[in-house]
């Protein structure tokens, strides 16, 4: 872990110069905003996959993939790490739950939200509950749903979201994204950017005595802080 030096601060310089300053970065940002919007064109141009009907353990019992959307043509599906031999979710997975807009905010634009896991159901609402969410939250132990979509692989859960769409009772999977692909769904993630010191992680571009340290070290369950 790299040294905190608690004297490391921006160039202090007046008004008129932070200004100009901050105009230069605006372009940039400018650019980032028009490629984004760029790619996200390109995300509602993919082609999709029809996916089998799956049954979950739920909350009042048995539930389907498309039972998931209740009477809603979108679903976004958190595939959430909670091995079955574990007694508490995935840190970060939680951290993402936490950063997850009001349910209310969705309805609006026709979508359903879930979070699927490999641990068993009781487990899963039992950490609900701790954690105090709403989502509807489902166990794929008894199903093959993470060994398809490779959610569980042999070295063991791995995060991410997926995107569905229906069509009358047909389930297609229209996007899906793992690793750093999830940032853009931490809200928290956006606040850290804008802060002088950033995410304080040594993989990142700062100056010279800047804190920095292993990435996630800050990531706890927010009952754990």
């Amino acid at each position: 872990m790299q040294t905190r030096d608690a004297t490391a601060r921006p160039d202090i310089v007046d008004l008129d110069e932070f200004q100009r300053a901050r105009a230069e970065l605006l372009v940039q940002e400018k650019e980032l905003t028009r490629l984004s919007d760029k790619i996200a064109a390109q995300r509602r141009r993919l082609p999709m996959t029809l996916v089998p009907e799956y049954t979950f353990d739920g909350e009042h019992g048995p539930v389907t993939l498309r039972g998931l959307f209740g009477d809603r043509t979108q679903l976004v599906v958190q595939n959430f790490m909670f091995d079955p031999e574990w007694d508490a979710g995935c840190p970060s997975c939680s951290y993402m739950v936490d950063n997850m807009p009001h349910l209310a905010h969705f309805g609006p634009h026709d979508i359903a939200v879930a979070c699927v896991s490999a641990a068993p159901i009781a487990k899963l609402l039992a950490y609900r509950d701790r954690m105090g969410w709403q989502v509807p939250w489902v166990s794929s132990r008894n199903n093959t749903y993470n060994r398809d979509f490779g959610w569980t692989a042999d070295d063991g859960e791995r995060p991410g979201f997926s995107f569905y769409v229906r069509t009358n009772d047909d389930v297609h999977l229209t996007y899906s994204t793992d690793g750093r692909g999830v940032e853009p769904l931490a809200g928290m993630v956006g606040y850290l950017d804008r802060t002088v010191f950033g995410r304080q992680e040594n993989w990142e571009d700062s100056p010279a005595g800047w804190p920095q340290g292993e990435p996630f070290r800050h990531t706890r369950r927010h009952d754990e802080y």
